[in-house]
């Protein structure tokens, strides 16, 4: 019938609606690559002046695309697995690297006399196993994987003449000795276990592929070649104390706060504030705050003229988040503290908001409309602190220095050295719990 037709052709133009929607949606995740030449740019400039835009979209994603920064540099290229990477020692006795797929390739390292070990390490590595006629695995390898990008110069001429390669190594430090090894090896063994345990038990209820069956080849290949160990050197191992807790508490006008606290005798052993954290670098977080206000200042001047602002965030922030967690971890070695407490990274907010409004509320008290823009005014002018990366630096250090990590969530009320020392007791209390569990 015609009713009928009708249906038919409404269902149709909607499957076909749907299907160019999916198109669009895979267009968008390709990855489009990086405009080296700015040809992209010339082609939009061109554009916008030989035609006048359609709507106020199309003028937005014009402008986008002539205030955008050109990016002059290729995107990085990731080698995922530690054997992409093939070390070398030229005639000169410097450490040379060439990566699978470019083989023709053969590039020197140039690097810090501090990082200079790690690379004789990753040659030593790959030595032990070719001289053994592969009876060692790579899964103990020092390196993990590695990644080349380019730096970008700011010289004049040509591209690689101006800008230079930098090469990125992922390591496992506890394979730098032979007790951190052993821990290692005896970690990937029991998971190769389960592994095989896993896959004997689905071959009881049907038949493995000829790829399950080449997995568990590998499984068992990789089993006996962990039992082949490495000559690494022999290290002294840090022996916290397990009852002593460092916990440290994140703020926005002070970014952290250490006490180490003490559960047998339930006592504060010490604090520690931003400052005294700092010690002489603490002039670094005045200097790091009136970048970020002079930045913000001319991303703000650059908007209002409708200019490009893609501002580049300062390495000095890094810096100084790595000097909180050394000093972090030192003192918590000093007091032979067995874990650190961190705080919950969700909820933490809700933490910072309350300490601001906590602020204004004693600044400008009984009036509300007041502590909402002095709340403005405080947040612009302190700026909330990259604690992801502080803790990311601190759980680095931590793992390095054999300190376990705990988590617990912040409390909203008290001072800075009273939510430190919550955070060290809620944790302890959690690990209690979960033993008695």
């Amino acid at each position: 019938t015609d009713e009928d037709i009708d249906q038919y052709n409404l269902r149709r133009r909607k499957a076909e609606l749907r299907v160019k929607r999916l198109r669009d949606q895979l267009n968008l995740r390709l990855p489009k690559g990086r405009d080296l030449t700015g040809q992209n740019w010339l082609n939009v400039l061109k554009e916008s002046i030989e035609s006048v835009p359609v709507d106020n979209t199309q003028f937005k994603h014009w402008q986008a695309q002539l205030l955008k920064k050109p990016l002059t540099i290729p995107f990085p290229v990731a080698f995922e697995t530690n054997e992409d990477l093939v070390w070398t020692r030229n005639e000169n006795g410097r450490i040379c690297v060439h990566f699978n797929g470019l083989s023709d390739y053969t590039f020197q390292v140039y690097c810090d006399q501090r990082q200079l070990h790690w690379f004789e390490r990753f040659l030593e590595d790959q030595t032990v196993k070719s001289e053994g006629k592969n009876q060692h695995t790579s899964a103990l390898f020092a390196l993990r994987s590695g990644r080349v990008a380019w730096q970008e110069g700011n010289e004049k001429g040509a591209p690689w003449e101006v800008h230079h390669l930098v090469l990125s190594c992922t390591i496992e430090t506890r394979l730098w000795s032979k007790e951190g090894t052993e821990q290692v090896r005896k970690e990937k063994a029991i998971k190769i276990e389960k592994s095989l345990k896993n896959m004997a038990e689905k071959r009881e209820e049907v038949n493995l592929s000829d790829s399950q069956e080449n997995y568990v080849k590998r499984l068992e290949s990789t089993k006996r070649k962990l039992e082949v160990p490495y000559n690494r050197p022999n290290r002294s191992t840090y022996n916290g104390q397990p009852h002593i807790i460092a916990g440290i508490s994140l703020a926005v006008e002070r970014p952290v706060t250490l006490t180490i606290w003490d559960a047998k005798q339930q006592k504060v052993l010490t604090y520690r504030s931003t400052r005294q954290l700092l010690d002489t670098n603490h002039p670094l977080l005045n200097r790091y705050r009136q970048q970020q206000n002079a930045t913000a200042h001319e991303r703000h001047k650059a908007q209002k003229q409708s200019k490009g602002n893609q501002f580049g965030p300062s390495n000095l922030g890094l810096h100084i988040n790595r000097l909180f967690a050394k000093a972090v971890i030192e003192i918590a070695q000093e007091y032979r503290a067995g874990s650190i407490a961190i705080p919950k990274l969700k909820g933490l907010r809700d933490v910072l908001n309350a300490e601001i409004q906590a602020k204004a509320e004693q600044k400008i008290p009984g009036y509300i409309e007041g502590q909402k823009r002095y709340a403005k005014q405080y947040r612009q002018s302190i700026h909330r602190w990259s604690y992801r990366q502080l803790l990311d630096q601190v759980v680095s250090k931590a793992l390095q220095s054999e300190l376990s990590i705990e988590e617990a969530q912040q409390s909203l009320s008290g001072n800075f050295q009273d939510k430190a020392r919550e955070i060290a007791i809620s944790a302890y209390t959690n690990r209690v719990i979960e033993a008695a569990s």
